[in-house]
């Protein structure tokens, strides 16, 4: 199998698929009404306050390594669910659920049900940001799943959540 994908130009089909998904996603964002940088007026790579107004706003934050694990998870998944389409194929439906899920996440009326909860009160949802960063997490997920051995993308799935956990 791994003849037939390396004749592929998957890089670059991959690298068009992720931006392609990527502009539909910061597009339907938009529509949304969804902020496209944090309120703040500064682009951060890393917010590490996880009740702070810059949570889910910035280009990463503690919500970033699940995003990952999604990567690993969707790359196991399309492997068992559909073990003879090519890669190119598998990362194009990956990302196709992860912007999908963004976008169900950040839709008006799941932010209103968050902002029902007393914690997110002020919750406004990602910035297109922080969105198509989350997207982008996940395909790095999927690339780290296609070269790690299983065990070791096993592995840093759980040492993620044990270290979001402990954090």
């Amino acid at each position: 199998m791994r003849s037939r994908e390396s004749s592929f130009p998957f890089p670059i089909v991959a690298g068009l698929v992720l931006v392609a998904v990527l502009a539909a996603q910061g597009f339907a964002l938009h529509l949304y009404g969804q902020p496209t940088f944090c309120a703040c007026g500064t682009i951060r790579l890393w917010a590490g306050d996880v009740l702070g107004p810059e949570n889910s706003q910035q280009i990463t934050d503690w919500y970033t390594f699940s995003h990952v694990i999604h990567g690993l998870i969707f790359y196991a998944l399309t492997g068992l669910a559909l073990p003879r389409a090519p890669l190119v194929v598998r990362f194009a439906l990956a990302l196709g659920i992860e912007a999908t899920w963004e976008l169900v996440e950040n839709s008006p009326a799941v932010i209103e049900h968050y902002r029902q909860q007393a914690l997110a009160q002020g919750y406004v949802g990602d910035s297109v940001l922080n969105s198509c960063s989350d997207t982008v997490a996940a395909a790095f997920g999927f690339f780290l799943a296609r070269f790690l051995p299983t065990r070791a993308s096993i592995g840093l799935a759980v040492a993620f959540e044990i270290f979001t956990a402990v954090m």
